[in-house]
């Protein structure tokens, strides 16, 4: 079993900083590609930010220059470090990532349960 936990998450001032957190757990080979997705009511879930296992990133046009997303292998962490965030920001924010568990040595899709992000004043 895998399971990925998000932390972090909150109420924050326009303009501001925040910084979410995920780690995964349980019986893992291997994490590869991770990354932070976002889904707002009404709305469908749309990419963030992804981060390879070797650190290769790739960003949201409408958060590049903002957010930073980074990992931590050792900890089988991954992380999204929020600058200057704008009410349009305001999301649940989930958790992905593609692990190749022991059991099935096999790549699955995993995601997070979600940490709200409310960006207002």
């Amino acid at each position: 079993q895998v399971t990925l936990v998000e932390s972090g998450g909150g109420l924050v001032q326009p303009g501001g900083s925040l910084r979410l957190s995920c780690v995964a757990s349980g019986s893992i080979f291997r994490l590869n590609d991770m990354g932070w997705y976002r889904q707002a009511p009404g709305k469908q879930r749309e990419l963030v930010a992804t981060i390879t296992r070797g650190g290769s990133t790739n960003y949201a046009d409408s958060v590049k220059g903002r957010f930073t997303i980074s990992r931590d292998n050792a900890k089988q962490a991954v992380y999204l470090q929020m600058n200057s965030p704008k009410p349009e920001d305001t999301s649940v924010y989930y958790c992905n990532a593609r692990v190749v568990p022991l059991v099935t040595m096999s790549e699955y899709y995993y995601w997070g349960q979600g940490t709200q992000v409310t960006v207002s004043s």
